[in-house]
């Protein structure tokens, strides 16, 4: 079958956010243009890995250009997006690995979202020929952003990873509502 690929350059909304209360939700990725929405399941920490990342490219591609490339240093203020994900929210795939890259000739943030059991390795033939996404199986997301939407993305990912249950102020494990028995306090409810 061949690769099923949900491109997004640009996309009008890119997004992290979370569908279940904090300590059972589930985490997804959305994109959206027009009237076409794709969302991919993962794990919260591929969600702030991911924004981290983003972050750190965006500040290198900073510093390398010298200030000139067409980034912002922080989220613009007028990108912020605080919506909840668009509805109905139908899993295309559940990501496995993720690749992220600095587009130069456009000026963009390229993120790639392989589906679980997906090779991210293009190149596992030893020819020398390139090999075409209709050759490939499996399914991507691919979203280019620009800089200021990449900020965005993580200014909103990180807060999402963030909004979680609360640490215990003793062994930092994650509180829930009706407490949790803590290992510091050998063993009693907290």
């Amino acid at each position: 079958m061949p690769r099923q690929v949900f491109d997004y350059d640009p996309p009008e909304r890119f997004v992290a956010g979370t569908v279940g209360e904090p300590g059972s939700r589930t985490f997804f990725l959305q994109a959206r243009a027009g009237s076409r929405v794709t969302s991919v399941a993962l794990e919260k920490a591929q969600v702030s890995v991911l924004a981290e990342r983003v972050e750190e490219l965006l500040d290198e591609v900073l510093r390398v250009s010298g200030g000139k490339a067409p980034v912002p240093a922080v989220a613009p203020v007028d990108a912020d997006d605080a919506a909840p994900l668009d509805v109905p929210i139908e899993e295309e795939f559940r990501v496995g690995a993720m690749s992220l890259a600095w587009d130069p000739d456009a000026g963009r943030v390229v993120v790639e979202c392989f589906a679980e059991g997906v090779s991210v390795d293009e190149d596992e033939d030893d020819d020398d020929e390139e090999l075409d996404d209709d050759e490939l199986e499996g399914a991507v997301l691919r979203v280019s952003l620009s800089g200021a939407a990449a900020r965005a993305f993580t200014k909103r990912a990180l807060a999402v990873v963030a909004a979680g249950r609360p640490p215990c102020p003793f062994c930092s494990n994650p509180l829930d509502p009706q407490g949790h028995i803590c290992p510091r306090a050998n063993g009693y409810r907290r």
